[in-house]
């Protein structure tokens, strides 16, 4: 799947939003943004090390730093499905300096799935960017006879429960992903939830479970070397990066189709010209050549450009998408 290039159109709107970001900040209500940034920013990140939230973090990190003139500190802290940082990220001051890469569980379909939830994605965060969409990718522990979906599918449904999949949480892609395909199917498999993708297919690897449905960037190399084998992609397209690859809907799962996302927020009521300033420097980031190859070589796919209230109103739809999902799969809140 290939990383889409920035049209002029796109580079036309980083402009246009830079010019309001400094129109806003030369606003006298808004003064004492002007000294913003004066020490370093955290991006809390709620997976573990080395999971593709992690990774986008750290590439964006860097360049939106150097922009704002100050360091972005990306701080992990796993566990909850994605919760405990999203705790943290809406009870943090709304001063520009705690902000939060996160994918769609924590930002959308976690209230679906998680019952009391501490925080509301909608009410506690205002939006700033859109980074990245991802697919997944059908893996199998080596182990596993499986050579395709269709097999895969024979051998669940020969041993109920037998099988054990990964996820970096309750609500994470890789969860959802494999509820929806469980849900379409039938089968029956085991649910083994952990604090990020990274600990989940490092498990795979292990042989301590059988399969996940992982996002490509953090599974990828581990196919290449042949320590995982890939059966499918769960987008409707196949991915550049492993083109011989069947999707899920073209191996006799017609209509199923899943594509996961990363994106930056901040606390509700961050000041808008912080919002704004921060949006501008990540779609800029967004445009540098060395992080669209980097977002290639992930398997990630580029964005459209989206405002701050675009996104918002992005997330709010994909929160109702993940109601939708949850119960067609009748997952119960946990």
């Amino acid at each position: 799947m290939a990383i889409r290039p920035y049209t002029p159109s796109t580079v036309a709107a980083v402009s246009a939003a830079t010019a309001l970001t400094a129109a806003g900040l030369a606003l006298p209500s808004v003064t004492w943004a002007q000294a913003w940034p004066s020490k370093p920013i955290r991006m809390l990140v709620g997976f573990a090390p080395g999971g593709s939230v992690d990774l986008t973090a750290r590439i964006l990190g860097g360049p939106i730093g150097e922009a704002l003139g100050t360091q972005v500190i990306v701080e992990n802290r796993p566990g909850a499905s994605g919760n405990i940082a999203g705790e943290a990220a809406a009870k943090a001051t709304p001063d520009g300096y705690t902000l939060m890469m996160s994918s769609g569980g924590p930002l959308a379909a976690n209230r679906a799935v998680i019952a009391n939830m501490t925080f509301d994605p909608q009410r506690d965060f205002s939006g700033i960017a859109l980074a990245a969409f991802q697919a997944n990718i059908v893996v199998v522990n080596p182990r596993v006879p499986a050579k395709n979906m269709a097999e895969l599918i024979r051998i669940a449904k020969s041993a109920p429960n037998k099988l054990t999949y990964g996820s970096a949480g309750v609500g994470s892609v890789q969860h959802l992903s494999t509820e929806m395909f469980r849900a379409l199917t039938g089968v029956q498999m085991v649910h083994v939830p952990y604090k990020g993708g990274a600990p989940a297919v490092a498990d795979l690897v292990a042989g301590h479970i059988d399969l996940m449905f992982d996002t490509i960037s953090t599974s990828i190399r581990f196919v290449q070397e042949g320590k995982l084998r890939a059966l499918a992609v769960t987008p409707m397209t196949r991915s550049a990066m492993l083109p011989q690859l069947p999707t899920v809907n073209e191996s006799g799962l017609k209509g199923y189709e899943f594509r996961g996302w990363i994106g930056l927020v901040a606390p509700a009521k961050t000041p808008a010209p912080i919002i704004n300033r921060t949006h501008a420097e990540m779609t800029r980031a967004m445009t540098l050549p060395d992080v669209q190859k980097r977002f290639a070589e992930l398997g990630f796919d580029a964005p459209a450009a989206m405002t701050p209230a675009q996104f918002d109103a992005f997330m709010r739809d994909e929160a109702g998408k993940y109601v939708e999902l949850v119960k067609k799969a009748g997952i119960k809140p946990e």
